[in-house]
């Protein structure tokens, strides 16, 4: 149902999709150069993986305590979930980055973490239609996610057949396949988040 009055739950969902936002953003941007830079990187995402997770056990205790909410109890802690799992996604990319000694993202990392970074930002900007109760409103980013998605996967199967068809060190593709894939599914998490939004304009309008 559709609340006059503005609700908490609305507001936390927005600080949690405003974090993995923030995440992405780095992700996008730091520039790997050595080993110590790749290990700084991980320890910085591990960091809004700690914050992230924090927001979750927030919007927990808070559905806890609330008895009236402007959409459904489930819908919340659902994109709540999708949303950390977007952030435990770029965390997982980063720790493989430093496990696997990779100090420089190649172009196909760079153009996953471009879909990323443009896919949070429209999930921001469809949570903030939300935290207004404009939901049908919210179509334009549900497209938009969906359109980036698409492209993941795309990026995914050019790149892993690249990969065999340039390369012949099975380390090398071995690692880097993983990768692709880890980035490939955190773009899929991001639709999973405009799923759940989907669902929500279809039961409250």
């Amino acid at each position: 149902m559709l609340f006059t009055k503005s609700d908490p739950l609305l507001d936390d969902l927005l600080l949690i999709a405003q974090n993995v936002h923030d995440s992405a953003v780095f992700f996008n941007q730091y520039k790997v150069r050595s080993l110590e830079s790749v290990e700084s990187f991980a320890n910085t995402m591990k960091e809004f993986e700690s914050k992230g997770d924090q927001l979750i056990h927030e919007i927990i205790v808070r559905i806890n305590k609330t008895f009236i909410t402007a959409i459904e109890r489930e819908d919340v802690m659902e994109l709540a979930i999708k949303l950390d799992d977007v952030l435990d996604g770029l965390e997982g990319c980063a720790a493989r980055l430093y496990m696997f000694d990779i100090t420089l993202g190649d172009e196909v990392m760079i153009q996953f973490a471009e879909i990323i970074e443009q896919s949070t930002k429209q999930i921001v900007l469809a949570l903030e239609l939300l935290q207004k109760q404009k939901l049908s409103a919210m179509k334009e980013y549900i497209i938009g996610i969906n359109e980036l998605e698409s492209q993941g996967d795309e990026l995914l199967r050019s790149s892993v057949r690249g990969l065999f068809k340039n390369s012949s060190d099975a380390i090398h593709i071995m690692q880097y396949k993983e990768i692709y894939e880890l980035l490939e599914e955190v773009t899929d998490s991001c639709e999973d988040v405009a799923d759940v939004l989907e669902t929500v304009i279809m039961g409250n309008t």
